[in-house]
């Protein structure tokens, strides 16, 4: 399975311009551009060997495959563990995850209260579906909505206190399922240099490639 993999990454690899594979300074690309050679006189790294070439090649290639992983292993956690949560939640709090996460952002926000669009953004789910969760939640007499008087377009999702009560039942279960699920098997030094790295992918700067 992994030389299958191995074969497919160096596949893809080879569609990739050489300045864009990533974590290669240019310094060490030795004039490298789309896998072939600037033309002479390009500039001081002109003369660098093959075996300079290969040595660089190669770590692009490893670049690649580390950061592939990193993400299957993302990801195979995500489809892992949340479909997990979601059934402790359930099972032990009557709470799908979806309304947990509802009701977490709403018990943080300032005045126990988000205008539709910032929660949507914050529970990272498109706003029609976010709509569809708080109708289920205001049916339950856990969010109420109120209308913006700024801004007749738009309303707030507003927590009641029994969704407070129910949020306040929820978390030491959910907090719970996460340190069992998810971190148990992890140190607090892997664990925030998980979050920091996390972060980091976040907050990193994107430069748009040029156009024209």
């Amino acid at each position: 399975m992994t030389s299958e993999r191995d074969a497919l990454w160096d596949n893809e690899r080879n569609r990739i311009p050489a300045s864009e594979r990533g974590g290669i300074p240019a310094s060490e690309r030795g004039g490298l551009r789309d896998g072939k050679r600037d033309q002479p006189g390009a500039g001081p790294d002109d003369h660098t060997d093959p075996a300079s070439r290969d040595h660089i090649e190669s770590a692009a290639r490893e670049r690649i495959k580390l950061a592939a992983n990193a993400w299957a292993a993302l990801l195979q956690v995500h489809a892992a563990l949340v479909p997990k949560l979601d059934r402790l939640l359930n099972q032990t709090t009557g709470l799908p995850l979806s309304w947990y996460d509802v009701l977490l952002e709403l018990a943080a926000a300032p005045g126990r209260r988000l205008l539709m669009g910032e929660l949507a953004e914050r529970v990272v789910l498109s706003r029609t579906r976010v709509s569809r969760i708080v109708d289920e939640l205001v049916a339950a007499g856990l969010v109420s909505r109120e209308g913006n008087p700024d801004d007749g377009r738009s309303a707030f999702a507003v927590l009641t206190a029994d969704g407070l009560a129910r949020y306040r039942t929820a978390a030491p279960v959910y907090l719970a399922g996460i340190e069992r699920e998810f971190a148990a098997g992890l140190t607090d030094a892997e664990l925030a240099a998980v979050a920091s790295a996390l972060r980091k992918v976040i907050t990193w700067p994107i430069t748009p490639r040029p156009t024209g």
